[in-house]
């Protein structure tokens, strides 16, 4: 049944793009022929967090990584694009860290390259910003704090954790009914070198592309009623 759901998902179409921005639309289609470069081992396991997803009525995700400046960022903004692309409904999307800094300024610019439009709404060591992806629909509003803090859920949600050092750290997340590890290589070892324009793309460009394919599959598996 996996492999079906593997060789379906490449066509399926994005439900509800209308008021997207041109920018970043044109970035998730060109990210979505990318879904067979995904490896076949992870595959399966965005394939086993989808059938967890789907079977719930309320998704509230957190994405989980150590100082919450770069991956759970970008965890926590393409998964609610993703959802939004593919119109699966009842997604909230939320990030934390094991401890709170600021949301990185180069990730910041890699989801501005990729069609977000971005705008700061504070200042200060650990500013806020608003993201929008779409013309019609509320900006999310990101900032480095944990993941207890009292603008995540705290009860019932998914905790996504996003980098080896958070898994490591919080083998249990309070408040979460289902734990899952999604790690990915962390770009800030490319700060201030000459690639590292190139690394965050690269960074950024994989995180969309793996949770466009977890929502296709949701939708695929909503609209078959599997």
């Amino acid at each position: 049944m996996a492999r079906k759901f593997l060789k379906l998902v490449a066509n399926l179409a994005a439900a509800k793009t209308t008021n997207m921005l041109d920018a970043l639309k044109a970035f998730c289609v060109e990210s979505v022929t990318r879904f067979n470069t995904i490896p076949r081992e992870r595959q399966e396991q965005l394939y086993a967090l989808a059938t967890l997803l789907q079977s719930l009525e309320s998704r509230k995700l957190i994405f989980i990584c150590t100082h919450n400046s770069r991956r759970s960022h970008f965890g926590q903004i393409w998964s609610q694009i993703a959802a939004h692309y593919y119109g699966v409904v009842n997604v909230q999307t939320y990030s934390g860290g094991t401890e709170a800094t600021a949301f990185h300024p180069n990730a910041i610019a890699a989801l501005a390259r990729a069609g977000c439009r971005i705008q700061d709404t504070s200042s200060g060591p650990n500013p806020r910003y608003e993201v929008l992806f779409d013309e019609k629909t509320p900006g999310m509003q990101c900032f480095s704090k944990v993941y207890n803090h009292p603008s995540n859920p705290s009860t019932d949600f998914v905790a996504i954790m996003t980098c080896n050092a958070a898994d490591e750290a919080c083998p249990i997340v309070q408040g979460a009914s289902h734990r899952y590890a999604l790690t990915y290589l962390d770009p800030k070892l490319s700060d201030g070198t000459e690639t590292e324009t190139n690394v965050y793309d690269e960074r950024c460009q994989q995180i969309a592309t793996e949770m466009l394919f977890l929502f296709s599959l949701i939708q695929q598996k909503t609209t078959s009623g599997v």
